[in-house]
C-alpha cells in the first residue's frame, strides 16, 4: 500500500491539486484498492489530529500577524530598522531584512512577513531606483526568516510532530535566524555595490536610533512579552500566542489608532482561510504519515539511509539534500508532519540532538519557500510587485545559495543553535 500512497500523491501533485486535498485523497484511494482499512480511517485523523492544545498556537499566531500588519506596527518596525541600517550601502535592501526579522519575531509566518513587509518596502525600493526583481527576491527571501526566528509555526509543527520542546525550539532558532538574515544582508550589500544602490544621507546615530526605538517602544514590546513569557515560564507557547493577538489588537486599535473596525472583519476572514488551510493539511498529512508508518515506510528509509553510510557528516547532507528537493514541491507544514517521524529517528542515531535536527529542518524547508514551483513567498512577492515567476526566481537564486551556506553552518555547528540550552 505505500506505493500507492505515493503513485497516486504524485499523481494528484503533477494534476495541480492542492497538497492538503491531495495528500487526503492519495490515501482514500490506497485504502480504496488495499480494502484492509476502512476508509474512515481518514476522517478520524482529519478530526483526531487537530484536537491538540499545542496547535492553538497557530490560529492564533496567524491572527496576530494579520492585526499587526493592519494595526500600523510594521511602519513603526521600518522606521527602527532604517535607523540601523539605511545609511549603508544598498540601505533600503538591507532595512527590508532587518524588519522582516523583526516582524518574525511577532508573526511566525514567511508568508505573512512578506506580505506585511513587502507591502511597503517593495514600492519604496523601487521609488529609489532598485531594479524591481531585486526588490521583490530581497523582501520574498527575508521573509523565510519568519519561521526561523521565534515564534514559528513550523517549530510548534515539529515539537508536536517530534514530541520536542516547542520552549526549546524557539530558543534554539534565535540565533539561526540572525545568521540567515546577516548572510541575505552580505548578498545584499554585495549587488547593491555592484549596481549602485547608495543609502540614505542620514547618518547612523545613537540619538536617531533611540528616537525610532521610543517611537515604535510598543511594536517592539510584542515579541518581548511573546518570547519573555514563554522563557520565563509564566506561560505556553500556546497561551503566548493568544496574549499575543490581545496585546497587538489593544496597540493597533487603541494606542496607535490605526486598525479600525472595517478592518477586523477582513482581519478575521484571511485569518480563518490561513488556518483552516493549514489545519487541512494537518489533518491530511497525519492520517498519510500514519498509513505509511502502518506500512513500516520510516523504517524502511531509515535502514536505506543508513546502509549508504554510517558517517554523520554524509547521513545529515543526505537529509538536507531530501529536504530541500521535498521544500520545492511540498507544503513546510505537511512535510514536517510526514518527515519528521522518519528522519529525527536516524538523526538522533547518528548523535544529532533532536533540538538541533528540528532547527536544520525549518531553515532546510524555509528556503522551500523561496524555491520555485511551490514556493508560497514566491507567490506573494510577485503578487505584489507584479514581477513574472520566471523573472523571480531567477533573482531569488543568490539569495538561496547564501541560505544553503548559512544552513551547512548551522549543520555542522551544533553551538549556534544550542548555545541558549547548555
Amino acid at each position: 500500500m505505500g506505493l500507492l500512497i505515493f503513485v497516486s500523491f504524485a499523481v494528484l501533485l503533477i494534476l495541480t491539486v492542492p497538497i492538503g486535498i491531495a495528500l487526503g485523497l492519495s490515501a482514500i484511494i490506497a485504502l480504496l484498492i488495499d480494502g484492509s482499512i476502512p476508509v474512515e480511517f481518514i476522517i478520524k485523523e482529519l478530526t483526531t489530529s487537530t484536537n491538540s492544545f499545542p496547535l492553538l498556537a497557530i490560529p492564533f499566531f496567524i491572527l496576530a500577524g494579520e492585526i499587526m500588519g493592519r494595526g500600523g506596527i510594521s511602519i513603526r518596525l521600518i522606521a527602527v530598522a532604517e535607523s540601523l541600517v539605511g545609511s549603508v550601502t544598498g540601505g533600503l535592501a538591507m532595512t527590508a531584512i532587518v524588519t522582516s526579522m523583526f516582524f518574525a519575531a511577532i508573526s511566525g509566518s514567511g508568508p505573512a512577513t512578506v506580505a506585511a513587509v513587502g507591502g511597503l518596502m517593495i514600492p519604496a525600493m523601487v521609488r529609489k531606483g532598485y531594479d524591481i526583481r531585486f526588490s521583490t527576491a530581497v523582501v520574498a527571501s527575508a521573509g523565510s526568516i519568519g519561521v526561523i526566528i521565534p515564534p514559528s509555526i513550523p517549530m510548534v509543527m515539529y515539537g508536536v510532530s517530534g514530541s520536542v520542546s516547542i520552549g526549546d525550539m524557539f530558543m534554539a532558532g534565535i540565533i539561526p535566524g540572525i545568521m540567515v538574515g546577516l548572510g541575505l544582508m552580505i548578498y545584499a550589500y554585495y549587488y547593491s555595490k555592484k549596481a549602485g544602490y547608495k543609502g540614505s544621507t542620514e547618518k547612523i546615530s545613537f540619538n536617531n536610533i533611540v528616537k525610532k526605538v521610543w517611537l515604535a517602544k510598543w511594536s517592539l514590546l510584542i515579541p518581548v512579552i511573546i518570547l519573555g513569557g514563554i522563557y520565563g515560564g509564566i506561560f505556553t507557547p500556546t497561551e503566548a500566542a493568544a496574549i499575543a493577538v490581545f496585546v497587538g489588537f489593544i496597540i493597533g486599535a487603541f494606542v496607535y489608532r490605526e486598525l479600525k473596525m472595517k478592518d477586523i472583519y477582513a482581519t478575521f476572514v484571511d485569518s480563518a482561510l490561513m488556518t483552516a488551510t493549514i489545519l487541512i493539511i494537518v489533518g491530511s498529512a497525519t492520517g498519510f504519515g500514519k498509513l505509511l508508518a502502518m506500512e513500516q515506510m520510516p523504517i524502511k528509509i531509515a535502514n536505506y539511509l543508513l546502509s549508504l553510510s554510517t558517517e554523520p557528516f554524509i547521513i545529515i547532507l543526505l537529509i538536507i539534500a531530501l529536504l530541500l528537493i521535498v521544500g520545492c514541491f511540498m507544503d513546510t507544514i505537511a512535510a514536517i508532519i510526514i518527515l519528521t517521524p522518519i528522519l529525527l529517528p536516524i538523526a538522533t542515531a547518528v548523535g544529532f540532538d533532536p533540538v538541533h535536527f528540528g532547527i536544520i529542518m525549518i531553515i532546510s524547508l524555509a528556503i522551500g519557500f523561496i524555491t520555485p514551483p511551490v514556493g508560497v513567498n514566491l507567490f506573494v512577492g510577485s503578487s505584489i510587485s507584479g514581477v513574472s515567476m520566471e523573472s523571480l526566481s531567477k533573482a531569488i537564486f543568490p539569495f538561496i545559495i547564501s541560505m544553503i551556506v548559512i544552513l551547512l553552518i548551522v549543520s555542522f555547528i551544533p553551538g549556534f543553535s544550542l548555545v541558549f540550552l547548555d
